[in-house]
């Protein structure tokens, strides 16, 4: 079976939203930008919601000089827009999921290939922990107390995590890795 893996950019304080310009995808040491291109490297599929896939739909396109690259994966990956009110997706191998959540996430889980992500995505990450979707969160804690904005975890979402890798980049950026505990719902 496939791992669903959770993946955010977050500070130190558990803001999601990069507001005050403390994250660019663009702007980042070159271990940071390693782990990332390893991480696209074993997934073979992308899961975003809405409001993140018309953001993403509208600048990752146009990125034809992405030292990154991110852009060419963004192009190739299977994505699949979690979405009751797009009416279509034009970016190439878009597939609009139009629910139930867990039902279309478990079947796509289920299929071959290779890891699927959620990035970005704050309500429907929020709304994948208590089902036991998830396999992985993968979170890049940035050396940043924002001190407002949306926050990964809501105020009533409880999860039973097991650290399962972390590292340290020279940017301070930390990656840490989790899974649910066995048995934790």
């Amino acid at each position: 079976m496939r791992d669903l893996v959770v993946t955010e950019n977050i500070t130190l304080d558990g803001v999601v939203a990069p507001m005050d310009g403390w994250f660019d995808p663009g702007a980042q040491d070159e271990d940071l930008v390693a782990a990332n291109a390893e991480h696209r490297r074993a997934a073979d599929a992308l899961v975003l919601g809405r409001v993140t896939y018309e953001e993403f739909a509208g600048y990752w396109p146009a990125q034809v000089d992405d030292p990154t690259g991110i852009a060419g994966y963004l192009d190739r990956v299977a994505k699949y827009v979690v979405s009751a009110r797009l009416q279509r997706a034009d970016w190439a191998n878009t597939t609009i999921l139009r629910g139930p959540v867990e039902e279309d996430l478990a079947a796509l889980k289920q299929a071959p290939g290779a890891d699927i992500v959620v990035t970005g995505s704050a309500s429907l990450a929020r709304s994948l922990v208590p089902t036991g979707l998830v396999d992985v969160f993968r979170l890049f804690v940035y050396p940043v107390v924002q001190g407002h904005g949306r926050r990964r975890f809501g105020e009533h979402t409880a999860a039973d995590l097991t650290l399962v890798d972390g590292r340290t980049f020279r940017s301070g950026v930390v990656l840490l890795e989790y899974r649910p505990k066995t048995g934790a719902r």
